[in-house]
C-alpha cells in the first residue's frame, strides 16, 4: 500500500511540471519572455500572460484608451526602463512608458485568465498575439 501512495506522489509530481507553459527567453531585463502556445511562439509578460497588438496603433503610438485600456491594459514599463534590441517604449498620454514590440505597442487582455490563454488573438479582427 505505501508503494502505491508513493508511486501515485511521484507520478503526479512529474505530471504538474509537464502542464505549465514552458517559458523561454527573457527581454526587456525580464519584463517580456517568449513561450510556446497552442498558436506558436508568442512574446508573454514576465507572469506568461500572452501580449497582443493592436492594428489600430501606429509605430511608437498607442491608441487604445479609456474602455480600450480597460479591457486591453498596456504592458508599462517599470521606471527606470530601458529599450534594447526590438524593444522600446511609448509615450502614453498619462505619461506612463509602455512596452512596445518592433514599434508597436503592446498589450495584455482581460479575457485571458492563466499563463498560456490566446482567447485575445483575432479579436475584433484587430488584435493579435505578439509574435518574433
Amino acid at each position: 500500500m505505501n508503494r502505491l501512495i508513493i508511486s501515485a506522489l511521484l507520478a503526479g509530481s512529474f505530471a504538474i511540471p509537464a502542464l505549465a507553459p514552458a517559458l523561454a527567453e527573457d527581454y526587456a531585463s525580464g519584463a517580456i519572455k517568449t513561450m510556446d502556445s497552442a498558436k506558436g511562439e508568442i512574446l508573454t509578460d514576465a507572469k506568461g500572460m500572452a501580449l497582443y497588438t493592436f492594428d489600430k496603433d501606429a509605430a511608437g503610438v498607442s491608441n487604445c484608451y479609456e474602455g480600450c485600456a480597460v479591457k486591453w491594459p498596456p504592458v508599462t514599463a517599470a521606471a527606470g526602463a530601458k529599450a534594447a534590441d526590438d524593444f522600446s517604449l511609448v509615450a502614453r498620454k498619462d505619461g506612463a512608458q509602455q512596452w512596445a514590440f518592433k514599434g508597436m505597442p503592446l498589450y495584455l487582455w482581460q479575457g485571458d485568465k492563466k499563463p498560456g490563454d490566446v482567447t485575445g488573438d483575432g479579436m475584433g479582427g484587430v488584435w493579435h498575439l505578439a509574435k518574433e
